[in-house]
């Protein structure tokens, strides 16, 4: 799925950077990275939003694509990182490292949990059901997106960059095609 200088770029659900293809795996896991971040920043300015305007039709938009990218692109982001880097860490990395990993899954679970909580009132605002977010619903969003930047910088900064070191060249496009795959391309 790579693409050619000067072909046009496919632009895929959840990644905005043409020139980040499946063929650099992980340079796609960072692209997701910084989808995540500007998703965040979007929940931020649906919060601002719905506090000084109320659930107008923008507010309901933004909240059903928040919900979609965390719904269908982050879990799918999580996955590719249990599949093919997390376990080569456990089975190859140093002792920190492993540590480290451990730390990231724990952090994925979390998530999981976190985001199951703040996607019940983004869902209620979306549907019309709510009109407003309640102090126990920010909190719930807080909890969410306030565990991401450690979680993002521990990957990018370490884990990334030890598991590329790892896996031999030959395995990015194996680990490239599962993953495009996996979104229903390849």
């Amino acid at each position: 799925m790579a693409s050619s200088p000067g072909a046009p770029a496919r632009h895929l659900p959840g990644f905005s950077t043409p020139a980040v293809g499946f063929d650099e795996p992980f340079a796609m896991l960072q692209a997701c990275h910084e989808r995540v971040q500007r998703t965040l920043d979007l929940l931020a300015r649906l919060r601002d939003h719905v506090q000084r305007h109320g659930a107008d039709q923008s507010a309901r938009d933004a909240a059903r694509d928040v919900l979609r990218y965390f719904d269908i692109a982050a879990p799918l982001h999580h996955q590719d990182e249990e599949l093919h880097v997390f376990p080569l860490l456990l089975a190859q990395g140093s002792a920190a490292m492993q540590a480290l990993v451990e730390r990231l899954q724990d952090d994925h679970r979390h998530m999981a949990a976190d985001w199951a909580a703040a996607r019940l009132p983004l869902h209620r605002l979306a549907s019309g059901e709510a009109t407003a977010f309640t102090p126990a619903d920010a909190a719930a969003m807080d909890r969410f997106a306030g565990r991401y930047a450690d979680h993002i910088a521990a990957e990018e900064g370490s884990a990334y960059p030890a598991a590329e070191a790892l896996l031999a060249p030959q395995s990015l496009a194996g680990m490239g095609q599962e993953m495009a795959t996996r979104r229903g391309g390849g």
